[in-house]
């Protein structure tokens, strides 16, 4: 760095009152100095403003059916090294869930930061246009900030929802769904779906081909090319970059099917009903067996079957980690890693045979619990931050490291203070949904209610400490009475009671005024 540079670093740097002091002085001193000095603390302020006014570009990273079996969560199974990687840099977040364990509803709910009720963001075909209309999504605030918008892939579940949020229009490849490469399958697919509308084809297809033979491959390319492009603008950019796998039906290029040895993909420990469930907490696993060929539409799922699925879902969810893989090389190849913050959720969960079912749909953990990383430009990375926390607090957090002001309608909770400190007194509890099954999770339990017509007709309690997979139900256990008690008064409070100590959000109060609070 040059003497001049360095000066002017250390100018920048300077506070305010040094500034003052040094103007003073140099008033005091002849016009010719006065008026210099004048002119070179314009010049510094300039250089200032520009640099506070400089904001951070976003990379907003979706990957749909994710569960957190990743590497950096300390699973073995599964090879994700980009994944990986993202979380040594960044934070990591082991315990955050999503607001309802289904795409459309689980998106819509995020991208506007606003909760499920039992009127709005039920299903897949959710939208938050029609849900709640008028409400500024979050791409669209930041678009109102000054940033140019992109979608790429799946954001919204559908990609004509809340399109006045995107600066462009939102880019997908054409032949997404179901997305398979062989033709003979194709032509497969077509004949099964002229026999039965609700049958797609088959539930795996792994085409010795290159990435872009897949939708997600294409969606990558065109997600690199697009850097680039943003790159030369003159303000900074929000993309969102959104990838289907390992969303059925499992297809991938076959490279990643081989990174497995077949025989040593593991079977679900619990392909059983837990002990005490309510049928309302179950389902037919019915994305699967109703809709892709070869499964069996009831009883146990035959152990060679299980076998493959896993390991498609295991090879689909490497596919997904390589494509991640190319934003990322991309950034440094650009030289704007340390000018982006990057995140990456999956939309929600996913069961893999553990009691008995398949896909999500419900307010298990297997379900509910996602996967979330956190890359900021200056922060400590390889964290892991075991604090509770939900998919509508993205929102306001992305505000906050951006400098904008929170919309008044958000419902979740900014976790930017977690970045400085991972272990501070956070959320007493998170809140899920599916169906008619209402979910409240403190540190130690889930306890869920499912509701018909106005009434509770079913309960489950889970014990975290001692029953991490949710085998047994214990919410009519006499020694649990005190912990379902506390729990369903969360449940019934909201979430605005499951605040840290001291914390209220601008909505937060809004409610607790209009409740004569």
């Amino acid at each position: 760095m040059t003497v001049g540079g360095a000066f002017l670093l250390f100018a920048v740097r300077m506070p305010i009152t040094l500034w003052k002091e040094a103007l003073v002085n140099a008033l005091r001193c002849s016009w010719l100095t006065s008026l210099l000095a004048l002119v070179f603390v314009a010049v510094v302020t300039d250089v200032t403003i520009a640099a506070e006014a400089k904001k951070p570009n976003i990379l907003f990273i979706a990957i749909d059916d994710l569960r957190p079996q990743l590497g950096c969560y300390g699973q073995t199974q599964m090879k994700t090294p980009n994944l990986d990687r993202l979380a040594a840099s960044g934070t990591l977040f082991t315990r955050t869930y999503c607001q309802v364990s289904v795409c459309g509803a689980s998106r819509a709910s995020l991208l506007t930061g606003m909760r499920p009720t039992a009127k709005r963001f039920r299903n897949y075909r959710s939208r938050a246009d029609r849900d709640v209309p008028g409400i500024v999504t979050l791409p669209q605030h930041f678009k109102n900030n000054g940033y140019h918008t992109r979608a790429l892939g799946e954001i919204f579940h559908f990609s004509d929802d809340s399109a006045g949020g995107w600066s462009e229009p939102h880019w997908r490849p054409p032949d997404a769904w179901p997305g398979y490469h062989l033709q003979a399958t194709k032509d497969q697919a077509k004949r099964e779906h002229r026999r039965n509308r609700h049958v797609f084809g088959p539930p795996w297809e792994f085409a010795d081909c290159e990435d872009n033979g897949y939708p997600d491959g294409r969606t990558a390319e065109q997600a690199v090319k697009d850097l680039s492009r943003l790159k030369q603008l003159d303000k900074p950019f929000f993309m969102a970059v959104g990838f289907v796998k390992p969303h059925l039906p499992f297809t991938a290029p076959k490279k990643y099917w081989d990174m497995y040895d077949h025989a040593k993909i593991p079977l679900a420990a619990n392909p059983y009903p837990p002990k005490g469930a309510p049928r309302q907490s179950l389902h037919k696993s019915a994305e699967l067996r109703g809709n892709f060929s070869g499964m069996p539409h009831k009883g146990k799922m035959p152990d060679k079957i299980s076998r493959n699925l896993v390991h498609a879902y295991y090879a689909c969810t490497s596919f997904a980690d390589a494509q991640v893989g190319k934003l990322l090389d991309e950034l440094d190849k650009l030289k704007i890693a340390d000018e982006t913050i990057v995140i990456v959720w999956g939309d929600h969960g996913w069961q893999l045979g553990e009691h008995g079912l398949w896909a999500k749909h419900c307010v298990y953990h297997t379900s509910m619990h996602s996967p979330m990383i956190l890359r900021v430009p200056g922060q400590k990375g390889g964290v892991r931050c075991h604090a509770l926390t939900e998919f509508v607090d993205i929102y306001p957090t992305l505000c906050d490291l951006a400098g904008h002001k929170q919309p008044e309608h958000l419902e979740g909770l900014s976790f930017k203070p977690l970045l400085a400190d991972p272990k501070r007194p956070w959320k007493k509890a998170i809140y899920g949904n599916y169906g008619g099954g209402w979910a409240v999770r403190d540190d130690r339990y889930t306890y869920s209610e499912f509701r018909s017509r106005g009434r509770t007709v079913a309960r489950m309690l889970y014990d975290h400490d001692k029953d991490p997979n949710e085998n047994v139900n214990i919410v009519s256990d006499p020694a649990s009475a005190g912990v379902v008690k506390k729990l369903s008064a969360l449940l019934i409070d909201g979430w605005t009671a499951a605040l840290p100590e001291g914390v209220e959000t601008v909505r937060s109060k809004k409610l607790k005024i209009s409740a004569g609070g």
